[in-house]
């Protein structure tokens, strides 16, 4: 949740002030909405689409009223979204900004940036309330949610944020290879997908189909360049390896410490926008979830960062140390980051073991991109026996990984079929 608690509250309060906004004109407001609307590009409709699952919004033609209307529709709904469901409002929202450079300049500057960030602010009041209708959310997804709440600790819960980053029961997420600081394990529950090899430090610059501004990315900082092309030894090294793990609405929202070692530095709050992905809808691209998709945005997103570093030793004896960068990205609707104490900003370097818990995201979507320096991470490895991935209800598939009627982005990014 953003840090400003000075935003027009309740509702009723925000649509006024957007209605008053856009009939002064404040700051440009209704000459971006406005420029924003006729610039919008038509959501392609699938007539193939066996279940009817049509997550868009026809933003051609809407006006002032309209965009009031869906965020109180979106505001007095949330009690009935359920886990499947959980992304279609962000999806309908983000038509606006699709392919849209008026529509990315509206909710990223100025005061649509704020009606964004002031929305999410009514929303987490939303989730932190203590009164029925939060109650009302929580059965609904345990029951959704049916065995998968096995893994979890029992409530009660006094708000559905407190739900949404329910802990785990001991031992249902055995940490792999615990002495063996070779083993790189997951953060968190999350669809895994290598994004890039051969990182590069600007952007933008196409590297096997996507562009990501590492330094941007860790917010200036100095380790950046672990990660991108430099001289060592007298030789240039390329660029590391990059692996985004992105968490699906009902899975578990703690994330964890992939390697042992220490944290070298960390930042719990960078500062950015609420809305903005301009492919929004590509990002779930019918199953193969992140694949080539355009990870430059990442970088003006809320999202904190941690680097640590760990020493292991390879099968024939030898000591190596590395860096491994893990940035946690809040994406549409998530206010800021949640870093457990003793990685907010450490000023000096912090013990930690795989595995430990590093913090959580609140309701909304996030994920984190791993960062390894070159050479050091060249595949997903795995043991047989090891779990990859779960059979599923095609319902959840539906809701979560493939909205078939998506159009392929017309910025020539290829994607898996």
């Amino acid at each position: 949740m953003p840090d400003n608690d000075e935003y027009p509250k309740p509702l009723k309060d925000f649509l006024d002030r957007i209605d008053d906004w856009y009939r002064t004109n404040h700051e440009g407001f209704k000459t971006l909405f406005d420029a924003t609307i006729a610039n919008v590009v038509k959501c392609p409709a699938d007539p193939t689409d066996p279940d009817g699952k049509k997550v868009y919004y026809d933003w051609q033609g809407k006006g002032i009223e309209d965009l009031k209307k869906f965020f109180a529709e979106w505001y007095t709904n949330w009690t009935t979204t359920k886990p499947n469901d959980g992304l279609d409002y962000i999806e309908k929202f983000s038509w606006l900004t699709y392919e849209n450079d008026y529509g990315m300049v509206f909710v990223t500057c100025g005061p649509g940036l704020e009606m964004t960030k002031d929305f999410t602010n009514l929303q987490g009041d939303q989730m932190d309330d203590t009164g029925k209708d939060g109650q009302k959310l929580i059965k609904l997804w345990e029951s959704e949610l049916g065995t998968r709440m096995e893994d979890f600790k029992d409530g009660p819960w006094a708000t559905f944020n407190q739900f949404f980053i329910r802990e785990l029961k001991d031992g249902k997420r055995p940490i792999d290879a615990q002495d063996d600081n070779s083993v790189v394990v997951a953060p968190t529950d999350c669809v895994i997908n290598m994004i890039v090899d051969d990182l590069a430090e600007e952007t933008p610059i196409p590297v096997k189909t996507v562009t990501m501004n590492v330094k941007q990315l860790l917010a200036g900082s100095d380790y950046y360049k672990r990660f991108v092309p430099r001289e060592e030894g007298g030789r240039m090294l390329p660029g590391g390896t990059a692996v985004s793990c992105i968490l699906m609405p009902d899975t578990y929202h703690w994330y964890h410490a992939p390697v042992a070692g220490e944290v070298v530095e960390s930042h719990d709050d960078v500062h950015g926008i609420y809305y903005g992905m301009r492919d929004f809808p590509e990002l779930l691209n019918k199953g193969n979830v992140g694949y080539g998709f355009d990870y430059e945005m990442f970088d003006t997103f809320r999202r904190g960062y941690l680097i640590f570093r760990t020493m292991f030793t390879d099968p024939r004896g030898g000591k190596h140390e590395t860096h491994v960068a893990m940035v946690t990205v809040g994406l549409n609707s998530i206010g800021s980051v949640q870093y457990e104490a003793d990685f907010k900003n450490p000023q000096k370097p912090v013990p930690v073991t795989k595995g430990q818990k590093i913090g959580n995201f609140q309701y909304g979507g996030s994920l984190n991109i791993l960062l390894f320096e070159h050479g050091r991470f060249p595949a997903l490895q795995l043991h047989m026996g090891q779990r990859i991935g779960t059979l599923e209800d095609p319902e959840r598939t539906n809701g979560l990984f493939s909205h078939p009627h998506h159009a392929q982005s017309r910025r020539g990014i290829p994607f898996a079929r």
